[in-house]
């Protein structure tokens, strides 16, 4: 992330906190997904206009944070290997299972990519007697590479 949206950001997450919301909440304010919301938020997105004066009306947020919001964003600034423990389990999940995931798709679509841009994710809570699960969704729309 950029310093301004890493900044904002920041007092976002603050603001949220202090608020008592969840990212559902934050969400229905705005009508987008919880998912959409927070990576907007968290500096990865740009949101249309209506969506930022939304979340600026949520947050208090001033004409030059609302206009952070709008812009787009360098996505994917995190440092290699991520050096925060849950952001590094995932990591560990592409080191450990991204070939089997490639074989898999490639079998079941032929040669392509999940495309991360026409993307959907949830996130729930899997109520479990040895503790709780998290469950995570991931749907993104197959993209057959062109032949030319």
């Amino acid at each position: 992330m950029n310093d301004a949206k890493t900044e904002l950001g920041r007092k976002i997450l603050r603001i949220k906190r202090k608020q008592g919301m969840k990212w559902t909440e934050v969400a229905a304010r705005i009508g987008m997904s919880p998912t959409w919301t927070c990576a907007l938020c968290m500096g990865q997105m740009s949101a249309e206009p209506h969506h930022a004066q939304g979340i600026a009306d949520l947050f208090g947020l001033d004409e030059e944070e609302q206009a952070t919001l709008c812009e787009i964003p360098y996505r994917g600034a995190q440092p290699l290997p991520p050096t925060d423990p849950l952001i590094y389990r995932f990591y560990e999940l592409v080191l450990v299972y991204g070939t089997t995931w490639k074989e898999m798709i490639h079998e079941e679509f032929g040669d392509g990519i999940m495309s991360a841009i026409d993307y959907d994710m949830a996130l729930e809570r899997q109520p479990d007697q040895k503790g709780d699960r998290v469950r995570i969704t991931m749907s993104g729309k197959f993209l057959p590479y062109k032949r030319y």
